[in-house]
This record gives structure tokens, sequence and C-alpha cells, in this order.
């Protein structure tokens, strides 16, 4: 069973996002990038399913700038066995993705599609629930739990009310959730092998697909700074704070 994981390069988890002045954008200047932590753990689970037997190959890609052969080279390091650099310096938006995403899908004819439910730099939230319509394959969101047995996958994914089980035919697509698993580290020496596992890049057009942008970001803003909180005396007074000031209720 082939399994492709789908990872995006972006600003690190762990760094304060800045605005540009313009309002145009993020600043990215200068600032550490590294692999998605949703795509991360789609890495993880798709390793694992390999380590167990269920998977013969797992392939890795990314589409964006040259930039993220890192991210691949990243993903490889952790088990991935080689890995697909989709390059476009045009602002990929969901839709495009997918349809990338679905055009590769076509060529590698995998069983399973293992990707993070969301990117933590836009937040959309759709390219996995995209390319399962694109393709006309079963899909599970929010996966906390997958298991792969007889040609099915069992999916225990987390909704509001709880967790609900799915059991897809395969070729299916899952997005994976924070409870999935936990990431490992890459070791030096599987980095090192990283390096001389295969990177193959293609372009939008070899693929046939148009990735023009159909969204126009017209005003990027920081959020408002949080005021600080103030002690009341009694219920009366913060029911009266609550109604006047903070008009929430």
């Amino acid at each position: 069973m082939k399994i492709l994981v789908p990872v995006k390069r972006v600003v690190d988890y762990n760094v304060k996002v800045r605005v540009k002045a313009d309002g145009s954008g993020v600043d990215l200047a200068n600032v550490k990038m590294s692999m998605n932590p949703f795509d991360e753990i789609a890495v993880e689970e798709a390793v694992r399913l390999k380590e167990a037997g269920i998977a013969t190959e797992v392939v890795a890609i990314s589409c964006g700038p040259a930039a993220c052969q890192e991210t691949l080279r990243t993903a490889m390091a952790i088990g991935a066995d080689r890995g697909i650099l989709v390059e476009s310096d045009v602002e990929l938006q969901p839709l495009a993705v997918a349809k990338l995403l679905k055009a590769l899908c076509d060529k590698e004819q995998p069983q399973l599609v293992v990707c993070g439910k969301q990117a933590i730099d836009d937040d959309a939230n759709q390219t996995g629930q995209m390319l399962a319509a694109l393709a006309g394959w079963p899909q599970a969101t929010f996966a906390s739990k997958v298991v792969i047995a007889d040609g099915k996958a069992v999916v225990t994914r987390e909704i509001d009310g709880g967790l609900e089980t799915l059991q897809l035919s395969l070729p299916a697509v899952v997005t994976t959730d924070l409870r999935l698993n936990e990431p490992r580290y890459a070791t030096l020496p599987n980095i090192m092998k990283a390096k001389k596992k295969p990177l193959e890049t293609v372009k939008p057009e070899d693929l046939a697909v148009d990735v023009a942008p159909r969204l126009k970001t017209l005003k990027v803003v920081e959020p408002a700074k949080r005021s600080a909180g103030v002690k009341v005396a009694d219920v009366a007074e913060l029911v009266n704070k609550l109604k006047n000031e903070a008009k929430v209720i």
C-alpha cells in the first residue's frame, strides 16, 4: 500500500508572527520556517503504518517555492521514502493545492492520503476535503485513531459531542488531529540518510493544473490587544459591567 503525505512549510509555531507595515500580509523576512505541526503528525502516522507492515511506501509531497525541499527532507528524515516538490512561486490557495494533489494521486495511484487537518498559517482546513471531493474518495477528518485492515480504514474522529468512528473503503483521504500520535524527533543519522533519498521536482504546468489565485487578500491586521482585567465588588457590579461595558449580555 502506498501512502501520500502532503506537507506544508509554514512559520514555526514558536515564532511571534508580525504583520507587514502596509498590511499586505505577514512578514516572512528572517523568520524561522518549519513543517506544519499537523503535517508532522500525518508523516508520523504514515511511517508507523509502514513500520507495522501495512504500507510499503510513504511519499511526501510539498507545494511551494524551492525552499520547501527542506520540509521534504525533514519528512524523509522522519521516515518517508521519497519526496515530490511541486515548485511554484505563486501564492497557492487550498483549491490549487487540492488540484495539484489530485493530479499527483492520478499519477502515483496511492491507496491512502494522510494530511494535516489544517495549516497553522492560513487555518483554512479545506485542502483534504477538497482533494476527497475532486478524487471522489471517501474522507475522514480530525482523526484521533486510524486502523487499516482488510482493505478498509477504520477512523476514530473527534467531533463536538465526543468521538465518531467511520469505516472507509480505500483509496481514501484522512486528515489528522492532535491526539492521533506524538511525532518522533528526526535523529542525526536519519537526517543524513534523508539527503540521499530521491526528491523529484515538477511544475504545476507539468501536471496541467492552473494555480492562479481565486481569492485576494485585502488587508491583514493584528488582533486587538487584550485589555487588563478588573476586580468587582459583587455580582451586581459584574452584571452591570458585562451588560454596559463588555456588552455581552
